[in-house]
């Protein structure tokens, strides 16, 4: 038996996909959720569940799995039907609708929403012998688990938001912890490189820059490093029982550059109504650009909402582009006497 037809389809289960879901709900329209990944919350759960997230409104912070879990209880309130470890390979013209092709199932939807985040992302690799026999067994791109790394040796390699947070997070909590940038300048936020100074200075943290990786040892499992001064090229080894490649990630939009959708670089163009070149196609979140685009969890939430608001509109031009406010609606206020008179 095929799946059921949805109003909407939603290409990503990160924050945008999940407020989007949430939004549909809000409009009466039903909805799905399909992502490759196997829970929700796209990389605030796959990258870095444990690090804080600062710059989401109401919160003045809160842990990436804890603002995951939130969107996933707001998004999923209203029914939502969620497809987890499929990988969308084709989006193919159904009717007056659209086929959402996985390598799993087929499912058939009036509209869609792509909230693919940056797509696939890869890791960037170490280009160092060990790399490839060591992955996974003391090596790794992001961290899952920070307890994984109690009282343990650990070498973290990068210069970006994702090595100084995670350099930051570790302190206190491992036996050695070393950061190794390949130049003196780093990406990170300046109030981060303010803390990592002052870790640096008070002896929790060592820093080298100016190294880069000549080789990892070990053959079952990590057992250290040697490092090489790119200035110099004085080695230096390091006994160790983990290293952390925070590199960033290479995106890659994968199927999605071969469904006809009008791409600019390796994003997705839309317009002032966050439509595609496809009809009844929508996109939201980092897998987009137009002019002046700022890449927040934030943007993405309201590129969310005005997505599915206007997809509403084109199924129904005779809906309203507005819900209102929230507050107002009669569903949340049906749900609130209810509530108050059951408990």
């Amino acid at each position: 038996m095929p799946p059921e037809p949805k109003d909407l389809t939603i290409i990503g289960g990160g924050p945008t996909g999940l407020f989007g879901a949430f939004y549909a709900g809000l409009r009466g329209v039903s909805c799905r959720i399909v992502d490759s990944l196997p829970e929700l919350g796209g990389q605030l759960t796959a990258l870095y569940p444990e690090k804080y997230i600062y710059d989401v409104g109401g919160f003045p912070r809160i842990l990436a799995r804890d603002l995951a879990r939130n969107l996933e209880a707001q998004g999923l309130q209203f029914g939502t039907d969620v497809r987890l470890e499929e990988e969308v390979r084709e989006l193919a013209r159904a009717g007056d609708g659209w086929d959402v092709v996985t390598d799993r199932d087929r499912y058939r939807t009036r509209a869609v929403l792509i909230a693919a985040g940056k797509g696939a992302f890869a890791p960037r690799a170490l280009e160092c012998p060990g790399y490839e026999r060591l992955l996974g067994k003391g090596l790794a791109h992001h961290v899952k688990d920070p307890a994984v790394y109690e009282g343990k040796r650990v070498l973290v390699v990068g210069g970006g938001d994702s090595a100084v947070d995670w350099v930051l997070n570790l302190r206190g909590r491992t036996r050695r912890l070393i950061l190794i940038h390949r130049r003196e300048g780093f990406r990170a936020h300046a109030h981060s490189m303010k803390q990592l100074r002052e870790a640096v200075e008070s002896g929790e943290i060592e820093l080298l820059t100016h190294r880069e990786l000549r080789s990892l040892q070990g053959e079952e499992c990590l057992t250290g490093a040697t490092a090489y001064d790119n200035r110099s090229g004085e080695e230096q080894t390091f006994e160790l029982d983990a290293v952390l490649a925070l590199l960033g990630f290479k995106p890659d939009l994968g199927p999605i550059a071969r469904w006809g959708i009008e791409l600019e670089k390796n994003t997705i163009r839309v317009n002032a109504r966050l439509e595609t070149n496809l009809p009844n196609v929508f996109a939201a979140g980092d897998v987009i650009s137009y002019e002046g685009k700022i890449e927040l969890i934030a943007t993405g939430f309201s590129e969310a909402a005005m997505a599915v608001n206007h997809a509403v509109q084109a199924l129904n031009p005779k809906a309203r582009y507005s819900p209102g406010h929230s507050t107002n609606l009669k569903l949340f206020k049906d749900r609130e006497e209810a509530e108050a008179l059951f408990g």
